[in-house]
């Protein structure tokens, strides 16, 4: 699934958003892309789950 996290702009918003992510599901594969600013991530965890950790983060998203 793709988000839309408008607030990524460098290196150390990815390295966070893996973080929070991989917390979740330690297996999820995440690729963030900062040109459009999307993350799509493949995991086991439910979307709602994936948006609420990207949230907690400091990194509200929405589906893309």
């Amino acid at each position: 699934m793709k988000f839309h996290v408008p607030d990524i702009s460098c290196g150390h918003c990815t390295a966070a958003i893996d973080k929070a992510l991989k917390s979740i599901d330690p297996d999820a594969k995440v690729d963030t892309d900062l040109t459009p600013k999307t993350v799509t991530i493949l995991s086991a965890v439910d979307a709602a789950a994936r948006q609420i950790a990207l949230k907690e983060a400091g990194y509200p998203a929405t589906p893309a």
